[in-house]
This record gives structure tokens, sequence and C-alpha cells, in this order.
């Protein structure tokens, strides 16, 4: 093996253009919700390609900032009304905060099972489970990969007869309505369309280690849908993210402009101007960044094409990856082989992680009902899965240690 290197998972990338951005935002005095939220907002819309302009001509709000993705897929649900004695589908191969968020507002969690050999719910099981309890779905884009939309979107339209609208949105929507868990997939894209203007809804993270990053913090964004006012939109969230206040700390900086009023008893979510403007300063940047990611992920792809191990597919001609996660099987090997193989890459200054430990598995879900013994292909997919580290702090040198280290290990199991 190469001399021993030391290989952080997922570090933050960080430069002078962010240390300028934070500098000039603290030098500003508007370090809460301000002007660059409300800038990043806009920029958001138009990656996503969600931006769009109301009869005038004037930009209109189509995605709101927030301090986490959690926030953004909680809110999401509170806008439509989603609540007790509702279902929301989602997988059980995921992170906790897509079936928390569920929980938060009342609703009841379903949790799918993986189709054989995916990551992605088995579509003719989410079929099964459908009902008139149930209200939204919410599909996971694992490791920067977009979901099956088609499927997602045929399986609602089909069982449409059985939607139960609520309230006047959702009587809109007249069937299961689509919110995307794409806390890994921002800049990612699926048959020529953008990850967010693909799901009725859609909810990015910017958490420290994911591509983007503004510390901590989230964004939701939404496609046009006719009947539904984007403004409305916009403004309930922003009234559910700031304590039901009907005027932001932005309004109120007008002239004499002080008074308010408290809509609801609401929450508290926003997203500051300081993490805006490192998110601003990473967008300049993140073109770039994913093209760093792809070189890397086809240097994996290349170099374990030999080895008997299965990788995400991140990349054909009808889907281009944000490339967050390198999701590696071992196949026919087991967890316990799993994790001597994440050891010993430890060893070599390697940390590596595992995405993930199915829901079922958890006390949280067990204490719910749920039993890893009724999802056979998440566990499946869990046994023996390994996240090399991938992240754009890496060399060149640094990819090929990780190749030569991983490579030999698996090798000699």
């Amino acid at each position: 093996m190469n001399d021993k290197r030391s290989i952080p998972f997922s570090p933050p990338d960080m430069s002078e253009t962010e240390i300028e951005m934070v500098a000039e935002v603290m030098k500003s005095g508007w370090i809460t919700t301000g002007p660059k939220t409300k800038e990043f907002e806009h920029l958001i819309s138009m990656c996503c390609q969600t931006a769009r302009k109301d009869k005038d001509d004037k930009d209109l709000c189509t995605t709101v900032c927030l301090n986490s993705a959690t926030a953004c897929m909680e809110l999401a649900l509170r806008v439509l009304g989603i609540g007790e004695g509702d279902e929301v589908i989602v997988p059980a191969y995921t992170y906790t905060a897509t079936a928390a968020a569920v929980c938060h507002v009342g609703a009841k969690p379903i949790l799918v099972d993986c189709a054989p050999g995916t990551f992605e719910m088995d579509y003719d099981k989410v079929a099964s489970v459908i009902n008139e309890h149930t209200k939204a779905i919410m599909p996971v884009d694992l490791g920067g990969v977009v979901a099956d939309y088609d499927k997602v979107f045929a399986v609602v339209e089909a069982k449409k007869n059985l939607f139960k609208p609520n309230n006047e949105i959702q009587k809109v929507f007249g069937r299961c309505i689509v919110i995307a868990d794409a806390a890994h997939a921002f800049g990612a894209m699926w048959h020529g369309k953008m990850c967010g203007e693909i799901a009725d809804f859609t909810s990015f993270s910017f958490h420290a280690v994911k591509n983007l990053t503004t510390a901590e913090g989230g964004a939701l964004t939404w496609r046009a849908i006719s009947g539904i006012n984007d403004e409305d939109i916009y403004k309930k969230l922003q009234l559910l993210s700031l304590h039901g206040q009907n005027k932001d700390a932005l309004a109120k900086t007008k002239l004499g402009a002080w008074e308010y009023d408290i809509i609801g008893t609401w929450y508290k979510c926003n997203m500051t101007n300081i993490m805006a403007g490192i998110g601003l300063a990473q967008l300049k940047r993140y073109p770039e960044m994913l093209h760093r990611r792809r070189q890397m992920i086809e240097s994996y792809n290349e170099a374990f094409q030999t080895l008997p191990v299965t990788v995400l597919n991140h990349y054909d001609n009808n889907h281009s990856s944000s490339g967050h996660l390198y999701l590696v099987r071992l196949d026919g090997k087991k967890r316990e082989q799993a994790n001597k193989v994440i050891e010993l890459m430890a060893e070599c200054g390697i940390a590596c992680n595992v995405h993930y430990k199915p829901l079922p598995m958890m006390t949280a879900y067990k204490a719910m009902g749920y039993d890893i013994k009724d999802y056979p292909m998440a566990y499946a997919q869990f046994e023996n899965e390994i996240t090399l580290p991938l992240n754009t702090c890496m060399s060149d040198e640094d990819v090929q240690y990780v190749i030569d280290n991983f490579s030999e290990i698996v090798k000699a199991l």
C-alpha cells in the first residue's frame, strides 16, 4: 500500500470566496434573514428551472430557504394540510429525516421496501399500500441519483380514485402529492429536467456534508401547478417558518412599518443572511464542483470494473447525478465483512460510511411496530453496503490512494 494519507469522508469545501461573502454580510449589519436570503432563493429557482414570472413580468417567489431540509419537508406537508389521520409513503431505505417530517405533522409514515437490487422503493408495493388515507408519497433521490418519477406519477395517477382530499389545495391536486426528498440531489438531472422541477415539491439539504453547503440549511421549491398560486404558497411558508408573523425582519425595517400581526402559533426555521451568503458563494463554484465529482466517480468506476462489487449508477443517457455519495455493495458479502472493510480502510486513514441502516432497524421505528423482517430487500441492500469518500477537497492522488487500498482490501476478502 502507498504511504499513509488522511482522507476524511465529507469535509466542507470552503474557499476565499465564501469567506469574503460572509465578511461582506457581517459588515452589512444584516445577519438574519435578509437580502442575501432572497437572492439565494431566486437563484435556486433559476438553477432548478422553477423560476417563473407573473403577468406583469415580475419574478415570482418559487423557492423558500429554511434552516434544514427536514424543515422544508415538514412545512411542505403543513402547507398541504397533511396531518393527523393521514398517511405518507416513504422508503424504508432512507435517513430518518424523511419519515420524521411525517411524524412531526402527526401523520403516519408508511414504509415501503426496496425493489430487488435497487435502493429505490418497489413501486408495485407503493401501489398496494395506497388507500383513502394516503395523502403523499416522498421518494428519495439517494446519493444524488434522481428516483424514477415516471413510475411514481404513474402509480399516483392510477390510484387517484382512492384520493380523498381534506382541503382546497388537496382538491386541486386530486391525487397523492409527490414530495421529493432531494437532500442529496441539488444539480442533478433526469430525462432532461432539473431536480426541483420534476416532483410537485422538492426539498434540498445544504448541511455541512452536502455538495453545496450553507453550514446548516435547506430549500423547498415547487413546480408550476395549475390552480396553485405561487405567491400564496410562498407567503404561507414564510408564515410557518417565522412564528406566524406576517412581516419578516426585512419588511419591518421600512420607516414606520413596525406593526405586524401573528396569524398562527407556528414555527421558527428561517435561513439567515450569513447562511445564504455562504450558499451564494458556493453557487458560483458549483458547476466546477459537480464536474470534479463526476471525474472522481468515473475514476472509481473504471478502477472497480474487475472487482466483485456493484456501484450506484450515477450517469447514463437518461440522467446525471449530483454525485453526492459513492455507494458500493460487496457482492455476496455480509455486514460483518463489510464492516471489516471499513475498519481496514480506517487503518489506512480513509474514512468510509454506510448509507443507510434501514429505518425498521432503528429503535424509534421499531417502537412504531416496524420490523426489518418485513423489508428483506432493504436489508439486502444494507447488509453489504459501503460508502467511499467522495468530496471536492480530494486530490487525484487521494482518489488513487482510496482506489489502491480499497481494491487490495476487497481482493483479500
